[in-house]
């Protein structure tokens, strides 16, 4: 009886789990793109004013529809998102300060993730806003000052730009009065 080379049998081995993970990643991958398109599609049809916002695109749109929609009978003013976002100032110390604040730890982190990229993508791609940086800077914040100015604007302008739900009583039929 012949024995098999051992090299030989691991390399078709190595082969054939190689070839089965690149298909089941083609078929995964395939799954992610039609999610995407189907989530796309919703995004663009429930708020297409948040995706014209400068830095916003359909995933933090998404996010942002997402918190709103879970929260939207505690969502009255844009403080009230504001601070679901973990982005109303809060005073930072107990004792006399000098104007100085920092961001709520509570809220929601993802949409608080959300704002941070949409502030970032501002800071390099938006001419206002590098113009708000540098005078900002000149007036002597810090960039993490500035940063949490800007998150707090931009929660402003997200929730001015979020749909509102038409009523928040909904229509029930009619119950028949027991006899």
């Amino acid at each position: 009886m012949l024995s098999a080379d051992p090299d030989r049998l691991l390399m078709a081995g190595v082969k054939t789990a190689l070839r089965d993970l690149a298909r089941r990643w083609k078929s995964l991958d395939a799954g992610i793109k039609a999610l995407n398109r189907q989530i796309e599609a919703l995004v663009r049809t429930a708020a297409p004013q948040l995706i014209e916002l400068h830095g916003v695109g359909v995933e933090l749109a998404g996010q942002f529809l997402v918190t709103a929609g879970d929260n939207a009978n505690r969502i009255h003013t844009e403080a009230a998102f504001a601070k679901l976002c973990g982005v109303a100032p809060q005073p930072a110390s107990s004792g006399p300060t000098a104007g100085r604040h920092r961001l709520s730890r509570g809220g929601d982190r993802a949409a608080n993730s959300a704002l941070y990229i949409v502030a970032i993508v501002r800071i390099r791609h938006h001419q206002p806003t590098r113009d708000y940086v540098q005078r900002r800077t000149a007036e002597g914040l810090s960039k993490r000052e500035i940063i949490r100015c800007l998150k707090r604007y931009i929660a402003r302008e997200i929730y001015n730009n979020l749909p509102r739900p038409a009523t928040l009583t909904p229509s029930l039929p009619a119950v028949p009065a027991a006899a």
